[in-house]
């Protein structure tokens, strides 16, 4: 015989596991914290063709993407992921570069100065910044270039990513290539 206190249990547990599950698009942590795939990986001449034409399939992150709360860190790796993704457009456009070894330098430099800003932005907080911003040189870009989601530049099957303005602030030295 089942009691009924067994049998609510056994509801309970069922009700856990299945709420648990990862049965969405969304994907959120174990703490429900925003997907934001971060670092960046850097410009290599094995990416940059995804770089310049599958911008429009890797996601943007508007701040309706973020909980009201709580997220801040989400959030600056966001707008990081959105100015880096604005400064690829310049690069790879033509406006700014012309020849593709030029337009791998145009992203290499935007992908260092979107990361150096970023961290500029997790030093003005008073909480605890990216772990690869407290690094130097180098070491920083080999750190930021490592254990990445999203190595290859990979577009989101299915999403276009919405409009965003123009991130203001890069400027493109040829002379530095």
């Amino acid at each position: 015989m089942i009691s009924i206190g067994g049998l609510t249990g056994f509801w309970i547990i069922a009700l856990v596991t299945i709420h648990g599950a990862d049965v969405g698009e969304t994907k959120r942590n174990s703490l429900n914290e925003p997907d934001v795939p971060f670092p960046p990986a850097c410009p290599t001449t094995q990416n940059l063709a995804a770089i310049c034409y599958q911008g429009q399939g890797r996601p943007r992150y508007s701040s309706s993407f973020f909980p009201n709360s709580g997220v801040s860190h989400f959030r600056r790796r966001g707008s990081a992921i959105n100015r880096l993704e604005s400064w690829y457009s310049l690069c790879c456009s033509g406006q700014i570069a012309q020849q593709s070894d030029q337009i791998l330098c145009c992203a290499k430099q935007a992908w260092k100065q979107t990361l150096s800003q970023f961290c500029m932005e997790e030093f003005s907080t008073m909480t605890k910044a990216y772990m690869c911003c407290a690094d130097r040189g180098d070491a920083r870009w080999a750190c930021f270039d490592s254990e990445l989601p999203n190595p290859n530049y990979d577009s989101k099957p299915g999403y276009t990513a919405p409009p965003v303005p123009e991130e203001p602030g890069f400027t493109f030295n040829a002379f530095a290539c």
